[in-house]
């Protein structure tokens, strides 16, 4: 059951960047017991409960990952996606009570970066959930992204701007991919550490110090003052 997952589930992944899911499920009771287990394990929710206009509410979400039930009213979540996916690459887990080859081979063929049939095991969602992040994050990182006028090659991790480029630590890159990944919201300092482990670098308190200092001074070069705000006593930020 969702309860009896919470806390085994809560261990594993408190003090990691989490994410917002977006839940497209019809089943008021299902939704609801996802809401409670996926907050308790850190991440925020937003839920679609009128089902009118699904496609806009799906398109309209900031949110880090969709949760799809495959049979929501007016229109199936195969034909959502597959108009999805002509205007957006969030990632998508599908959510459905068939189990068969075909609708696996259908869903993916229509852009689900994931399946899961019900029912499931709470526990076992969470980390179909991790997995395609860290996924789609890893994707995300390996190529270019642009800020505040500033191109990020992250596969050479180069920072560039009007024929500019200036060369960045593996440590730096990977704070700087973690902030801008998680835009607009603050990252604790715990959590940039937590993002480089899993990352295979590792940096101690202080020493995260003086590479968020040393990026701070790179962009500055770039004459691009105070792009990583300090929350004081939070962490830091990009603005979105």
């Amino acid at each position: 059951s969702f309860e009896s997952s919470r806390n085994y589930t809560y261990s594993i992944f408190f003090g990691g960047i989490m994410s917002k899911v977006l839940i497209v499920e019809d089943d008021e009771q299902i939704r609801s017991e996802l809401e409670i287990f996926l907050k308790g394990n850190g991440y925020e929710v937003d839920m679609v409960t009128s089902f009118e206009n699904t496609l806009d509410d799906m398109l309209s979400t900031d949110a880090s990952l969709i949760l799809l039930d495959i049979n929501i009213p007016y229109v199936d979540g195969t034909s959502v996606l597959k108009m999805f996916r002509k205007q957006k690459n969030t990632p998508v887990i599908m959510v459905t009570s068939k189990n068969t080859d075909m609708d696996e081979l259908l869903c993916m063929s229509y852009g689900a970066d994931d399946y899961v049939t019900k029912p499931y095991n709470p526990a076992i969602l969470l980390f179909h959930i991790e997995a395609v992040l860290r996924r789609f994050d890893n994707s995300v990182a390996g190529g270019k992204t642009s800020f505040m006028g500033i191109e990020f090659d992250t596969n050479k991790d180069v920072l560039m701007r009007d024929g500019r480029e200036t060369s960045l630590t593996k440590n730096e890159a990977g704070i700087l991919k973690c902030l801008l990944s998680n835009k607009g919201k603050i990252v604790s300092r715990d959590e940039i550490m937590s993002y480089l482990w899993d990352s295979c670098e590792f940096v101690d308190d202080n020493t995260l110090t003086v590479n968020i200092t040393r990026i701070r001074k790179k962009l500055s070069d770039f004459s691009k003052e105070d792009i990583i705000k300090t929350k004081r006593g939070q962490g830091y930020y990009i603005e979105g």
